[in-house]
């Protein structure tokens, strides 16, 4: 069997199993930011300090400091996955992140591996990154926009030692949100299962494909075609030819279905259309924000 259809069948046996106990009674129920639902950070390494998406209205931007770089790639979704869902769940700016490296690892569910290309490394490079950006989104209709300049974290302790990531610590590793990005992502955040986060862990696009379909669905009354340009300005990163891009879309999209298959999505002539269904999370988001 090919390590693609074994994890497709691995995709479609969890789904399965999500169907048979939904996302809050598994403990699996999380949350994410609308506007990282629906425009994205880096896929990959990023030049320069800045990076930007657009999604129908809206522009979302993330600056980081040129000596740090930008975030990307699976884990900072994670973190931010896992950042909302606890803030939401707390109602509290101050998070605590555990006693030990290993032990918020785990909340991640990712296993705490040493050197210079360990997941402890990346996990520490990433979080430094994404805790240093702030993030701009605009939303422009014509003559009249609307601007919000949001800085994630306000403050951050970190006292474990990468080097003994199973340790505990005297004091317990904190993060202090903003008051902006509190109040943005516990006013109406995006229901998500963090079960398909776990499945789909090791694709960005997968997880920021995933996102912004349960997103996207939780208000669609009608069938509506995304075109090819505007999934690129979203989702693409790097494609040099829109070809490349579509067959990697398609590619990622068709294992995102394979975990939420209840999503009505058909390829056509100009994109992808998308036909009115069921949220993956039973806990709606309604309104229309001005993206796709």
């Amino acid at each position: 069997m090919s390590y693609g259809k074994q994890r497709r069948e691995q995709a479609i046996e969890q789904a399965l199993s999500m169907e048979a106990e939904e996302a809050d009674k598994a403990d699996a129920l999380g949350f994410m930011s609308r506007a990282l639902a629906q425009a994205t950070i880096p896929h990959s390494k990023a030049e320069g300090p800045e990076f930007s998406r657009r999604n129908g209205d809206l522009r979302l931007s993330i600056l980081s400091p040129s000596d740090v770089g930008l975030p990307y790639g699976s884990k900072p979704r994670l973190l931010i996955g896992w950042v909302v869902t606890e803030a939401v769940r707390s109602q509290s700016r101050t998070l605590v992140l555990g006693s030990s490296l290993s032990e918020f690892m785990a909340k991640l569910d990712l296993m705490p591996t040493g050197g210079q290309w360990g997941s402890i490394t990346s996990l520490k490079q990433q979080m430094k990154r994404l805790f240093s950006s702030s993030i701009t989104a605009t939303y422009d209709t014509g003559p009249q926009f609307d601007l919000r300049n949001i800085q994630m974290v306000s403050k951050a302790r970190l006292w474990w030692d990468p080097k003994s990531p199973d340790q505990t610590t005297l004091w317990e590793s904190t993060l202090t949100l903003s008051e902006e990005f509190f109040e943005e992502v516990t006013e109406r955040p995006v229901p998500i299962d963090m079960r398909a986060y776990r499945v789909l862990r090791d694709s960005p696009m997968c997880l920021d494909i995933y996102t912004w379909l349960t997103y996207r669905m939780s208000y669609l009354k009608k069938r509506t075609v995304i075109p090819w340009e505007a999934l690129e300005a979203q989702f693409g990163s790097n494609y040099k030819d829109p070809k490349n891009f579509r067959a990697a879309f398609r590619k990622h999209l068709n294992r995102v279905l394979a975990v939420y298959h209840m999503a009505q999505v058909a390829e056509v002539d100009r994109g992808v259309e998308l036909r009115p269904s069921p949220p993956h999370v039973r806990q709606l988001v309604v309104e229309n924000p001005g993206g796709r």
